[in-house]
């Protein structure tokens, strides 16, 4: 019996198969926070009670309740100075960043924005909830990273322009 040489096995990390997965891997991220964002910023556009300024269900009345609770105060009274200009604010935003991760393009500034939402929402909103990991927006927080710091690979409009780019110049 002969013992294989493993430097001549073939390797996962040569195998196309691998190359596709890693070509790929962000895309299910991609998608959910990019539907999650949409969504989320398209609710709070349609939603006449959170485009209020007081009510039940306000984007006002939310801010009052947080703002004692929150991380950074200053931040509430901030959007309390106009909290419908806020909330629309903060729904164009999300739906930018959606739309943006969505189609891969300017992926990683759309994910530092989206990280900025969710960093903003969890010092304000979510972060009198205990046990922590109770809070949404710590995680999408968390999620946003991956996109920060690789993009979006394939498909997306950044690799397209990027595969263009590289045509003209070689």
């Amino acid at each position: 019996m002969t013992r294989t040489d493993v430097s001549d096995a073939p390797r996962l990390s040569d195998s196309p198969i691998k190359e596709q997965a890693v070509r790929y891997a962000l895309l299910p991220l991609r998608i959910f926070l990019g539907v999650t964002f949409l969504y989320a910023g398209l609710d709070k556009l349609t939603d006449s009670a959170f485009l209020s300024a007081g009510g039940e269900g306000s984007i006002g009345d939310l801010m009052r309740g947080v703002r004692d609770t929150s991380a950074v105060p200053a931040l509430v009274d901030l959007a309390l100075k106009a909290p419908v200009g806020f909330a629309v604010c903060l729904a164009i935003g999300e739906i930018l960043v959606g739309l943006a991760v969505l189609a891969g393009l300017l992926t990683r500034v759309a994910a530092v924005g989206g990280a900025l939402i969710s960093l903003s929402l969890w010092l304000t909103v979510s972060w009198a909830v205990t046990p922590y990991y109770y809070g949404n927006d710590l995680i999408y927080l968390v999620a946003w990273t991956p996109l920060i710091l690789a993009g979006a690979s394939y498909p997306s409009l950044d690799s397209l322009i990027r595969s263009r780019r590289s045509r003209r110049t070689a």
